[in-house]
């Protein structure tokens, strides 16, 4: 397959996963995917800050502040002070927050079961995550070292 035709494939994979995905999540938790995959990010993370949600994300330091921001108003997050560092804080997830990000984490694997389950035999799903996850890792290296 032409690498065009396996990009576009890829992008507009990721776009109806991605709307199908957020649809369902809002529906059943009041959550949105990209405050749910930021509260996995924190989650998973020891001694996570906004710089390393945002660099993780592939988004900007200003946007991933504002989605952090909009968490702890929301009483999933807070920042804590850092031991190490007073001029960044780190991100902790609050038992309300656990408790949303383990209720939308139920959600999200049903949705998912039900949108993409079966198509794909468990060693091919295996193989394409881990293809998907070669190719993000190369290609997130490549543009990293890429003279601007």
């Amino acid at each position: 397959m032409d690498p065009t035709e396996w990009f576009e494939h890829l992008v507009r994979l990721e776009t109806v996963l991605w709307n199908g995905v957020d649809s369902g999540l809002r529906r059943m938790c009041g959550l949105s995917l990209g405050a749910y995959d930021t509260l996995r990010l924190i989650h998973r993370t020891p001694g996570c800050r906004v710089q390393d949600v945002a660099r993780e994300m592939a988004i900007t330091v200003g946007g991933t502040s504002q989605a952090v921001d909009r968490l702890e108003r929301d009483g999933y997050c807070r920042r804590v002070p850092n031991p190490t560092d007073r001029r960044s804080s780190l991100l902790e997830l609050t038992d309300r927050g656990v408790a949303q990000l383990a209720e939308a984490d139920e959600a999200v694997r049903g949705l998912l079961a039900d949108l993409v389950g079966g198509v794909l035999s468990t060693r091919d799903e295996a193989a394409f995550g881990r293809h998907a996850a070669t190719l993000r890792n190369a290609v997130a290296t490549r543009l990293a070292v890429t003279p601007q």
